[in-house]
């Protein structure tokens, strides 16, 4: 179930608040809990019971961890919850791509798995590996309620797409938490933002990036028409993934969590180490306290260091899907940072910042390009088509797709506001007049936005599928 769609916006959602609201506070995790169930299976009913089982398994992990005194026990049951969950995880998402790779290296014959990855594995793998984790570090105490446990693992805000939100987060939350009519307007606030930047700007130009890079005739597309299509890919991915960030977090706030922050203007960085400080936040920390700081760091010999980078980028294409491109896209990354760490920070310290500005956001449109065209073949067409600056033209692709000219206004608003404009307006968040002022334009963009989704059908969400 989508959150930007009809039966999410005028049905699931309004029913859930309802219940909630009445239920005493007692069971207001159980109505939680049951509408997650109901929200996950909505699509594909047989993978709530791989999420069931999850849970059920790591509870009794984690209780265990927490019962047993000796250490070398407690790394044991540690062990064997990482392989459980990762073996789910590499079954549903990667088998198959081992398989194909092993058969065509080796000349064998390994049959496919062909099953449909289950929505949000990624998001929810991780967050219960976190759990476990801390619960053996000691800087968790072990859920002993199972229903706690699974509100935590399945709330529907932020289950299909993250952000991912550790334990220790909603730890307190999960008990007791603030429930008042002005958090559910803030979170309301922040939901109708979410919603607005990812029907009317990722949704809109996502036809232009799409039609263009779905083409079967993209080969003898120019540098310009593929160039469009690569800018309006870079503001698609944005909108669409900050968008239901955002939806998250207001629904969070609206059931009395507090979700951290998941996007922080990453197109105004100006490096590319500052870049993945802001941009999906929450899996570039969770790589970091998970595997980059177990590995060593950078509090070790600088091969061992550079060797830790690899391993973290490495792994952090590869979980965004199991494709080549990933893994390449994941290098990419980690080359371009340790080029900056090594050495070149100290030269773009003290270039001008539209200097630093251009090489961050060239740099990342060029990553895009490696993220989205999964066929390698193809990839290397649009690289050469590009780079070897192929004239374009446009009056035959206008003709051909003349409708993607209404798509360009969104293009441009999406460039606009991929800046912190908005923070010069916070001064006034207090004046009345203001907060009237606002709400009626959120309300009036929402009100678009619904137009905008009931005339297109078109209503893609990119990190369903990671």
């Amino acid at each position: 179930m989508l959150f930007s769609s009809m039966t999410f916006l005028f049905i699931f959602l309004p029913l859930v608040i309802f219940v909630y609201f009445i239920a005493d506070n007692r069971i207001k995790n159980y109505v939680l809990l049951v509408a997650s169930l109901i929200f996950y299976s909505w699509g594909e009913p047989k993978y709530i019971i791989l999420m069931i089982l999850s849970i059920i398994v790591n509870y009794l992990l984690a209780l265990m961890i927490d019962k047993f005194k000796k250490k070398k026990l407690k790394k044991i049951i540690l062990i064997v919850s990482i392989v459980f969950n990762i073996g789910l995880l590499f079954t549903f998402k990667y088998f198959d791509f081992f398989a194909r790779n092993v058969n065509n290296f080796f000349d064998l014959k390994i049959p496919f798995l062909n099953l449909t990855l289950p929505i949000g594995i990624s998001f929810y793998t991780f967050q219960i590996l976190s759990y476990v984790v801390d619960v053996y570090k000691g800087d968790i105490k072990v859920q002993k309620n199972i229903f706690i446990l699974g509100t935590y693992i399945a709330l529907f805000p932020q289950l299909i797409a993250g952000p991912i939100v550790r334990y220790s987060t909603i730890e307190k939350q999960l008990v007791k938490r603030e429930h008042s009519f002005s958090k559910v307007c803030d979170g309301l606030r922040r939901f109708l933002v979410g919603f607005i930047k990812k029907v009317l700007i990722a949704n809109n130009v996502a036809l232009i990036a799409d039609t263009i890079f779905n083409s079967n005739n993209i080969a003898n597309y120019g540098a310009g028409i593929l160039l469009i299509a690569l800018l309006s890919y870079t503001i698609q991915i944005y909108y669409d993934f900050s968008g239901y960030s955002d939806m998250a977090i207001g629904l969070g706030k609206i059931f009395g969590f507090d979700f951290l922050e998941n996007f922080n203007y990453p197109y105004s960085s100006l490096s590319i180490t500052d870049f993945w400080r802001r941009w999906h936040i929450s899996l570039s920390s969770w790589f970091r306290d998970y595997v980059y700081i177990p590995l060593g760091g950078n509090r070790c010999s600088k091969i061992k260091w550079i060797f830790n980078i690899l391993v973290v980028w490495l792994l952090t294409g590869f979980w965004h899907g199991a494709s080549w491109n990933f893994i390449i896209w994941g290098f990419y990354y980690a080359v371009i940072l340790l080029i900056e760490k090594l050495f070149l920070h100290k030269i773009l310290d003290k270039l001008p910042k539209v200097i630093r500005f251009i090489y961050m956001f060239i740099l990342v449109n060029i990553g895009w390009l490696i993220f989205r065209v999964e066929n390698l073949k193809k990839l290397h067409i649009v690289i050469k088509n590009i780079f070897s600056f192929k004239a374009s033209n446009y009056v035959s692709f206008l003709l051909e797709y003349h409708s993607l000219i209404n798509n360009i206004i969104f293009l441009i608003l999406g460039l606009i506001f991929m800046f912190p404009i908005v923070k010069v307006f916070k001064k006034f968040e207090n004046n009345k007049i203001y907060g009237i002022i606002r709400d009626i334009v959120l309300i009036g963009l929402f009100l678009i936005s619904l137009c905008s989704l009931i005339n297109n059908s078109y209503n893609p969400f990119i990190y369903f599928r990671f």
